[in-house]
C-alpha cells in the first residue's frame, strides 16, 4: 500500500488527536519504582504479567522496554489505586512527579521479575489463597508501553470488580503515535502469537485454574484471534468467554478466526462504537478496509454477519468517553449491561442480540 506524505501527515495529526488523551500526564519514566508510602483507603490490584518484551536495561524502573524477546519473560507487579472520591472512576491518576502519592496517584508497591516456574506458583497461589479459579486474561493494543498496560489493567479490574486473577500479556508495543509506529506495531503482532499460545496453554495446565476469559483490546483482538485459531492452542476448553474492545480488525479476518477456533468455540461478546474515529484512520491505514470495532450493529450486512456467527454485541456509541477506550472509562456501565444481559438468561452465543448502552 502506497501513500502520500500530506496522506500520512493528515493520518498522524488526527491519529495522535483521537487516542493521546489515553496517555496524557504521565511520566515518562520511573512509575513502576515500588514506593513504601501509602494512604488509607487505597485500593491495591495485583498483576501477573508474561511478556514478549526485552527486560529494560537503561531504565530498570520500566521493567520492560519496547524491543521484542525470543521467549517469554514474567513479572509480578501490585499496583495501589486511591480512593474513589480522590480520583474519576475509569481513569488512571499517573503521578504528575515521582514519587507519587498514593492518595491521589496509582502507585506502584511491589514489582517482580519472575521466572517461568514462580510464575506458575504465583498462579497456583493466587488461585488457592484467594480460592479463585477463574483467570481474566488482557491483550492491550496500540501505543501501549509496559508500565501503560500494567497501570491500565489495574484500572480495569479494580473499577469492574472483576473476580478474577489478573493476568496481563504485553507484547512489544512501541508505545509511540506514529503511522511507522502503528505499521511496526501490526508486524510485531504476529510475532508474538507463539508466546500468547504458550501462556494460555500454561494457564489451562494449572489444575486450580477451571476457567478462563480473554479480554483483548484494539490491535490486541487481532492477536487474540490469530492465537485462538491455532491449531496448536491448547486450552482444555478452559477458555469460555473472549471479550474483544474496539477491535482493529478487518471482517474478513475477524470472520477467519472465528471460523478456524476450535469447538466447543468460546463465547464471544464485542464491543463497538460506530463514532470511534481511531479506527476509521486505521481503516484508512489498510486502505479503506472496514474494522469490525467501528460497525453500526443495526445496519446490513454486519447484523446478519454477527447473527449468523453468534455473536453478541454490544453497541457503546452513546457511552461518554474516548471512542477507542470507552469500555474502559465506563466500565461500571459495560459491566452492567453484561449482568442485566446474563440475568435475563441471554448466553454470549445467542443471536439477534445487539444490546445498546443506551437501553
Amino acid at each position: 500500500m502506497v501513500i502520500g506524505r500530506s496522506s500520512v501527515t493528515r493520518i498522524a495529526v488526527l491519529l495522535i488527536a483521537a487516542v493521546c488523551c489515553s496517555c496524557s500526564g504521565r511520566p515518562m519514566q520511573g512509575v513502576l519504582t515500588p514506593t513504601v508510602q501509602s494512604s488509607e483507603g487505597t485500593s491495591q490490584v495485583a498483576v501477573l504479567a508474561a511478556t514478549t518484551r526485552v527486560r529494560s536495561s537503561d531504565d530498570a524502573a520500566s521493567m520492560f522496554g519496547p524491543d521484542g524477546a525470543p521467549e517469554l519473560s514474567y513479572a509480578a507487579i501490585t499496583v495501589s489505586i486511591p480512593p474513589d472520591d480522590a480520583r474519576k472512576v475509569g481513569e488512571v491518576q499517573w503521578p504528575t512527579s515521582l514519587p507519587g502519592d498514593p492518595a491521589r496517584n496509582f502507585v506502584t508497591v511491589r514489582a517482580d521479575y519472575l521466572d517461568t516456574k514462580s510464575f506458575r506458583a504465583a498462579l497456583t497461589k493466587a488461585a488457592v489463597t484467594e480460592r479463585n479459579s477463574k483467570v481474566l486474561l488482557f491483550i492491550h493494543g496500540f501505543n501501549n508501553r509496559f508500565d501503560d498496560a500494567v497501570y491500565r489493567y489495574a484500572q480495569i479490574v479494580h473499577d469492574s470488580g472483576a473476580l478474577a486473577i489478573p493476568v496481563l500479556f504485553s507484547w512489544p508495543s512501541r508505545g509511540e503515535l506514529s503511522v511507522h509506529a502503528y505499521r511496526a506495531d501490526r508486524e510485531r503482532i504476529g510475532e508474538s502469537r507463539e508466546a500468547l499460545i504458550q501462556l494460555i496453554g500454561a494457564l489451562a495446565e494449572n489444575p486450580n485454574i477451571r476457567e478462563i476469559t480473554i479480554l483483548a483490546h484494539s490491535m490486541g483482538c487481532s492477536l487474540a484471534l490469530e492465537a485462538l485459531g491455532s491449531r496448536s492452542l491448547r486450552s482444555g476448553g478452559k477458555i469460555k468467554n473472549v471479550l474483544l474492545v474496539a477491535p482493529d480488525v478487518s471482517f474478513e479476518d475477524f470472520h477467519g478466526g472465528v471460523a478456524g477456533m476450535a469447538r466447543p468455540r468460546p463465547r464471544i461478546a464485542l464491543f463497538v462504537s460506530s463514532d470511534d474515529q481511531a479506527l476509521k484512520i486505521s481503516q484508512s491505514i489498510w486502505n479503506g478496509q472496514r474494522r469490525v470495532g467501528d460497525a453500526n450493529p443495526d445496519e446490513e450486512p454486519f447484523r446478519s454477519e454477527f447473527e449468523r456467527d453468534g455473536i453478541l454485541v454490544f453497541d457503546l456509541t452513546n457511552l461518554q468517553g474516548n471512542p477507542h477506550s470507552r469500555a474502559f472509562d465506563d466500565v461500571k456501565t459495560v459491566m452492567g449491561m453484561i449482568e442485566r444481559r446474563l440475568a435475563e438468561g441471554q448466553q454470549l452465543t445467542d443471536k439477534k442480540q445487539v444490546v445498546d448502552a443506551g437501553e
